[in-house]
């Protein structure tokens, strides 16, 4: 008031004021608003804002208790998108680098390369995520990191999925399976319980021409809980001795077995194979 009344008579015709004074009460507002900026702004450090939306814990400091720089009052958390770390074992680390193909041997090479991997590995992978009571996760997820260094203890490498989760069900802490469901065209798969292991490596009994078995090595690419996902060791034409494997040896000549459409044995497995 002090300002504008000034003013209008310093701008009135007769002028009766300076334009010195007009300049002293304008220093004397601004002043004043400094003031009250300074004041909203030590105001405004008794609200504690989240920079961003998730969920609390619980509250370290109830309301009316008496707090000090430092102290915790509570925890957020940003769930929005879930980081799920799982191990993957050196082996099939190693299946995994061998698809990077070759490349130079410096830095910006090697990220193009791993990028374009995982990139086509979660085109060609849906990776699910199954919780403790056994249920799978709505949302599928995607692979965005490899850690740095293995676990010389367990000889794993973690990976990182992440999963979104708008339903906010996911949190920090939780454990469950990850699941990499993968479509192999063109494989030649058999049940589990048609091979026998001595040592490191799987054979099966395949039964010649003249009913008589030999002992074959099959390798393995990937196993399931009752099947195997076979790389080389089979044709598309061999007959196998599916049940009683224990109860032949290689050589013997089998009479009186019956054999069994592919189609009808894959019926009653575990997993899915067409």
């Amino acid at each position: 008031m002090e300002y504008n009344n000034t003013n209008q008579l310093y701008e009135s015709q007769l002028k009766v004021v300076s334009k010195q004074e007009v300049l002293e009460y304008g220093a004397k507002l601004a002043k004043a608003r400094a003031k009250l900026q300074l004041s909203e702004a030590k105001l405004n450090f008794a609200t504690v804002r989240a920079p961003f939306d998730g969920i609390i814990d619980r509250l370290y400091e109830q309301q009316g208790s008496l707090v000090q720089q430092g102290d915790t009052l509570t925890a957020l958390s940003d769930n929005s998108v879930m980081w799920v770390y799982f191990n993957v074992p050196e082996a099939r680390y190693l299946d995994y680098m061998a698809k990077l193909g070759p490349g130079q041997n410096d830095h910006q090479d090697y990220e193009t390369r791993i990028q374009a991997f995982l990139s086509e590995l979660n085109r060609q992978t849906r990776i699910e995520l199954v919780l403790a009571n056994g249920s799978t996760f709505l949302h599928a997820g995607k692979i965005t990191t490899i850690e740095a260094k293995f676990n010389n203890q367990t000889g794993n490498v973690a990976f990182r999925a992440d999963f979104p989760n708008p339903n906010r069900l996911l949190r920090h802490g939780q454990t469950g399976n990850i699941l990499l469901k993968q479509t192999l065209h063109n494989a030649l798969v058999i049940p589990v319980r048609a091979t026998f292991q001595i040592l490191d490596k799987r054979y099966v009994y395949v039964i010649g021409e003249d009913r008589t078995v030999h002992q074959r090595e099959v390798v393995v690419q990937n196993e399931l809980d009752d099947l195997f996902v076979i790389t080389s060791g089979l044709g598309v034409n061999d007959k196998i001795v599916l049940d009683g494997v224990q109860q032949v040896r290689d050589g013997d000549e089998v009479e009186g077995f019956e054999f069994r459409e592919p189609a009808a044995v894959l019926e009653h497995q575990k997993y899915h194979a067409e």
